[in-house]
């Protein structure tokens, strides 16, 4: 096997993190884009519509690092046969849970409405978008497989291609299909769906090694009993971990909102500092993922300890890069996304917490690559169970005296806790690689 070095882990990570930086165009694009029809009712249409897909799609997360995961060790192990297989279990899965969400759309979309209610006017329009894009529901959970395929072989240029050419397409359809056909929320609902769709074939032909023999379609490996109980093991536990974690964001947003619009507001602007952070870091978590993966399935410890070091070696760089551009730009950036005066002064009164996060985070971020590689989903299952534990109590003792700092005080413990609590157990990873 190639030697761990410091221009492996880049190669792997730089393209994750320049695919991560497209993200939040596309959201931009379709804003803007629907902006110009003058109306406001098509631009909630298709915030709406983008939050609800949003929220069903995040829930398959587990299945691009589950996938990750498993197909590093099969790597590092020399099993090309089963790389393939797994992939194909959770294309079976994505298509599966797709075709679901078709069929389901209906109560679907009737208890997303219910509860987030719109006015009549964009419920109508959101609901025309979402009839549209539902029938991407295949090929956009289907992608997460894809991706962790790509990213446990090392192929993080193809995950960069795939977004750049998802949303290069998306972008340019949408304005086709709004600004020079003028089918309005429509039209951006079928820009995503073709861009969905021609992305999963793209995806299929990246990760054609996957299919150069039969093991792809070898149905008794593909529903091995025990390797499908292991693959539903891993995906829950990812599941599990990832609400408990989303549930914890989302209750900060709903605490903030607490202490009035004005903060609100404030803390809204410096989540996006976290996005950034989060953005930054995977791509040396991912590395960390598909490394240490490959090196549990070699059953070599050097390989293990090389891996993580290095990984973490150049995200603990990012992210005293980040503290300082965030401690320096901070004010420049809060302005720019602002015009507030009110709420430009709140956040800079909260900045010193998004300068110390990205410090406080890193543990967590690379630690959370380590044992998705190893696959040791149970371990990170209970450690946010207790993190979450951990960042209630904080909450309870600190919002008192010291109300929106005790809040973001709380999000800085939550995080630490993720990080020690898997620490604690890092040894288990080199045990499982002996």
């Amino acid at each position: 096997m190639a030697e761990i070095t410091h221009a492996r882990v880049l190669k792997i990570a730089l393209p994750i993190v320049l695919s991560n930086a497209t993200v939040p165009i596309l959201g931009a694009v379709d804003t803007g884009v629907v902006g110009q029809l003058g109306l406001a009712a098509p631009i909630g249409a298709v915030g709406v519509g983008a939050v609800i897909l949003s929220a069903i799609y995040w829930v398959f997360g587990f299945l691009r690092m589950g996938t990750s995961g498993m197909v590093a060790q099969a790597h590092g192990a020399g099993d090309a046969s089963e790389t393939g297989a797994i992939l194909m279990r959770a294309l079976l899965i994505g298509a599966a849970a797709g075709l679901a969400f078709i069929l389901l759309q209906a109560p679907l979309f009737w208890a997303a409405f219910r509860l987030a209610p719109a006015s009549a006017e964009v419920e109508g329009l959101a609901r025309a978008y979402l009839s549209i894009r539902i029938w991407g529901a295949p090929a956009t959970i289907s992608i997460y497989a894809v991706t962790g395929w790509l990213i446990a072989t090392e192929r993080t240029r193809g995950v960069l291609a795939l977004q750049l050419w998802m949303n290069g397409l998306n972008v340019g359809l949408d304005l086709w299909f709004v600004l020079g056909l003028g089918w309005g929320v429509q039209g951006v609902a079928a820009a995503t769906l073709i861009s969905e769709w021609s992305g999963l074939a793209l995806g299929l032909y990246l990760c054609r090694p996957a299919f150069g023999g039969d093991q792809w379609r070898d149905w008794a490996r593909v529903f091995n009993r025990e390797r499908l109980k292991r693959m539903m093991q891993v995906n829950t536990d990812i599941m599990l971990r990832s609400v408990l974690l989303q549930g914890s964001f989302t209750s900060f947003v709903f605490l903030g909102a607490l202490f009035g619009d004005v903060t609100l507001a404030a803390n809204q602007v410096l989540m996006q500092f976290l996005e950034i952070t989060a953005y930054a870091l995977d791509g040396f978590a991912f590395s960390a993922e598909s490394l240490v993966g490959q090196a549990v399935g070699a059953r070599s410890v050097p390989r293990l300890r090389r891996s993580a070091l290095l990984s973490s070696q150049w995200s603990l760089g990012a992210s005293l890069a980040l503290g300082l551009a965030f401690w320096f730009g901070g004010p420049a950036l809060i302005d720019l996304m602002a015009k507030a005066p009110e709420v430009q002064a709140a956040a800079r009164l909260y900045l010193p917490w998004i300068a110390v996060a990205p410090v406080v985070s890193v543990a967590s971020y690379m630690l959370d690559g380590i044992f998705i590689g190893a696959t040791m989903t149970r371990a990170m299952r209970n450690a946010m169970v207790l993190s979450v534990a951990v960042y209630a109590a904080a909450i309870a003792l600190l919002m008192p005296p010291l109300s929106n700092h005790g809040l973001w005080a709380a999000l800085m413990v939550l995080n630490a806790v993720r990080g020690l609590t898997l620490a604690l157990r890092y040894k288990a990873v080199e045990r499982l690689a002996a």
